[in-house]
């Protein structure tokens, strides 16, 4: 595992669930815009990328308490 500072840590705290939103919503609500048909796999790679990201946030913002 990455071994960040606890500077590094706290900015990746704070910018991580941002991206993980931008990419669920480019992927989720995205799908509204276009005429493709395959919404569902699109769909679950948006919510399955929101989950990592917002769980990489949390789990770094854990080990920034110790």
């Amino acid at each position: 595992m990455v071994r960040l500072k606890p500077g590094q840590r706290r900015l990746v705290v704070a910018h991580l669930p941002g991206l993980a939103n931008v990419a669920a919503g480019s992927l989720l609500f995205g799908q509204f815009l276009s005429a493709r048909l395959d919404f569902a796999a699109i769909a679950l790679v948006g919510l399955v990328t929101w989950v990592v990201l917002s769980g990489v946030a949390f789990l770094f913002a854990a080990g920034d308490e110790s």
